[in-house]
C-alpha cells in the first residue's frame, strides 16, 4: 500500500511541476528578420543573428537538401509565400506546453494581425499537419484544412 501511495504522490508533483513550466498562452510581440524557409523564420532579439521560430504543428517542403533531407516539393514556393506574409513585419508568437524544440528553435503558432498564419500556410496547401506532443492545440483542424487542401488541389496538391 506505501509503494502505491508513493507512485500517486511522485505522478502528482511530475504533473505538478509540468503545469508550472507550461507556456501554454503565454505571448511574445516580435519582428520578422528574415524567413529560412516555409515554416521557420527568424525573428529580431537584439543580437546580430535573431532567434529561429519553427511554426507549431505544421510542415513545409524543404529548401535545402541536408544530410537527412532532400529538398521538397514545393519549397521554393513556400518559402516564397511566407516571406511576402511576414518578412520585416511584426507577429506575434503565441506558445502551448512545449517552448522549444531539440534543436533550440522557438515553437510558436503566429499571427499577423488577425490572421493565423500556421493555418494559413496548411489551408492554402504550402504545409501539412505535423503534430508533435504536447503540442497538439490545434491538431484536428490542421488535418482537417490538409484535407480541404487537397481535395481543392492547392498548393503543393495541385
Amino acid at each position: 500500500m506505501l509503494k502505491r501511495i508513493n507512485f500517486y504522490v511522485g505522478a502528482g508533483v511530475i504533473c505538478l511541476l509540468l503545469t508550472a513550466f507550461s507556456f501554454k498562452g503565454e505571448e511574445k510581440e516580435a519582428k520578422v528578420k528574415r524567413v529560412i524557409d516555409g515554416d521557420t523564420f527568424v525573428i529580431e532579439n537584439g543580437t546580430s543573428k535573431g532567434e529561429k521560430v519553427r511554426l507549431i504543428g505544421i510542415d513545409a517542403p524543404e529548401t535545402k537538401r541536408t544530410a537527412r533531407k532532400e529538398i521538397g516539393y514545393y519549397g521554393q514556393e513556400a518559402k516564397q509565400y511566407l516571406t511576402s506574409m511576414l518578412n520585416g513585419k511584426h507577429v506575434k508568437l503565441v506558445f502551448d506546453i512545449g517552448k522549444r524544440d531539440r534543436y533550440g528553435r522557438l515553437l510558436a503558432y503566429v499571427y499577423l494581425g488577425k490572421k493565423f498564419v500556421n493555418r494559413d500556410l496548411v489551408e492554402q496547401g504550402y504545409a501539412v499537419s505535423y503534430t508533435l506532443v504536447p503540442n497538439v492545440q490545434y491538431a484536428d483542424l490542421f488535418l482537417k484544412l490538409e484535407h480541404q487542401a487537397r481535395r481543392g488541389k492547392r498548393g503543393l496538391w495541385k
